[in-house]
C-alpha cells in the first residue's frame, strides 16, 4: 500500500492561495522531485480546474516557461492524475481518472493500487481526507510571507489536533522551508 502524502504551498499566516508561493526554478524542481517519487497526483476538481487551465498548455510549449516549469509540465502529462468531484465526470486531460462515490473507499482503493504513494495537493479536499485519517505525511513549503487573507490551510477544521513528527526541514534559497512530517501513531 502506498501513502497519501498531502503537499502544498503555505505562508506563514497558513495562506494557500497559489498566487502567493514563490515559483520559482527551485520550487519548481522541489515538487517535479516529490511528482517523480510518487505514483499518482490526486486534485479536487477546482484544483484540477486550475491545473489543467494552464499546464498542459506549457508543457506543448504554447506559453513561454522557464526549463524548471516546463520540465514539471511535460512530466506532469504523463503522471497518473486522480480526481474528486461529485459535479464532473469528464476529465479530457491526459491520465486523468475520476473518482466517484465514496471517497474513503476510492481514495483508499488508489492508495493500496499506488505502492509508490500518492501526491495530493488540494486544501479542501485534504481537510475531508485528514477528518477520514488518510493522510500519512505532509510536505508542506513553507514561504516568508504573511499574505493577511485566505483560504487558508484547513479553514473548515478538524475533529482534533494532528500530532506530527518532523521527519527533515530543509531552507531553500529564496527563504522558504520545504517541511516533511509524518502522522505521529
Amino acid at each position: 500500500m502506498g501513502l497519501l502524502i498531502f503537499s502544498l504551498n503555505v505562508t506563514l499566516d497558513g495562506c494557500v492561495d497559489h498566487q502567493e508561493g514563490i515559483a520559482d526554478d527551485e520550487t519548481h524542481a522541489l515538487f517535479t522531485r516529490l511528482m517523480d517519487e510518487s505514483g499518482a497526483m490526486l486534485w479536487g476538481r477546482v484544483t484540477y480546474e486550475m491545473m489543467e487551465s494552464h499546464w498542459p498548455a506549457v508543457a506543448r510549449g504554447d506559453v513561454e516557461a522557464p526549463p524548471a516549469m516546463r520540465e514539471w509540465a511535460i512530466k506532469l502529462e504523463t503522471k497518473p492524475k486522480y480526481v474528486v468531484s461529485s459535479t464532473r465526470t469528464d476529465f479530457p486531460w491526459a491520465n486523468s481518472h475520476h473518482i466517484a462515490g465514496d471517497l474513503r473507499a476510492g481514495v483508499q482503493k488508489l492508495k493500496d493500487a499506488t505502492p509508490a504513494g500518492v501526491l495530493l495537493g488540494s486544501g479542501k479536499l485534504a481537510t475531508e481526507l485528514d477528518r477520514l485519517n488518510l493522510i500519512d505525511e505532509y510536505r508542506l513549503l513553507i514561504h516568508p510571507r504573511i499574505a493577511g487573507h485566505g483560504p487558508t490551510l484547513y479553514q473548515g477544521g478538524l475533529p482534533s489536533t494532528r500530532h506530527l513528527e518532523l521527519i527533515s526541514a530543509t531552507p531553500l534559497r529564496n527563504g522558504a522551508i520545504a517541511t516533511h512530517y509524518r502522522r505521529a501513531h
